[in-house]
């Protein structure tokens, strides 16, 4: 699968309707992010069960501070709606599979009983 463009108007329902997404922040000019793109993109193609996303931050400003992204690139990854990965900076591949190992690997039940205790306090 390949990677697909996310806006303020997609994001919310890409992230409930599947079971895991990766979202990559980004701008043309950031020349990590340029770095970045190819690595994110051949990954998509490895894992077809998990969706890449792409938030253009320029086109998307207020999604961005929305999200609180203050450096790019960014990735985030959300796991059943909840966000389990988010990290600044450009991971190189390797980096990149042991995210989403990571987060394919987790016990979803055991992170929905740390946030119920976290949103009661």
């Amino acid at each position: 699968m390949a990677t697909r463009n996310l806006t303020a108007n997609d994001i919310q329902s890409t992230v409930v309707e599947n079971d895991i997404v990766l979202v990559d922040f980004w701008a043309s000019w950031c020349g990590p992010c340029r770095q970045f793109g190819p690595v994110f993109e051949k990954a998509s193609e490895e894992h077809p069960d998990v969706v890449f996303g792409k938030v253009d931050t320029e086109a998307e400003q207020a999604l961005a501070a929305q999200l609180s992204i203050t450096s790019i690139p960014t990735l985030m990854a959300f796991r059943e709606g909840i966000l389990v990965f988010n990290q600044a900076g450009a991971l190189p591949a390797a980096g990149l599979k042991q995210v989403i190992e990571a987060v394919k690997g987790l016990d979803m039940e055991q992170v929905r009983s740390q946030l119920v205790p976290a949103q009661e306090s």
